[in-house]
């Protein structure tokens, strides 16, 4: 999955759930640039920090990184 659509299926997850940039950030421990940068798909997110989005925003690491299904190869 490319950087940018991982970010905004991170923004999306995270306002579904309710969260702002600066609450997730908060308990993500991480500097608000960081997340603003890895939502706007300028930074990629280590694997690590992709468990631990999934595990703060309550979803699987699956449905976060999931394609979309019209981009999918026949």
């Amino acid at each position: 999955m490319d950087k940018q659509r991982l970010g905004r299926r991170i923004k999306a997850f995270r306002k579904l759930k309710g969260y702002t940039q600066v609450e997730l950030a908060y308990k993500l421990d991480l500097p608000i640039i960081t997340l603003g940068s890895i939502e706007r798909g300028k930074q990629e997110a280590s694997e690590k920090l992709l468990d631990h989005i999934a595990d703060t925003l309550s979803v699987t690491k699956k449905e976060l990184t999931k394609a979309d299904e019209t981009t999918k190869e026949e």
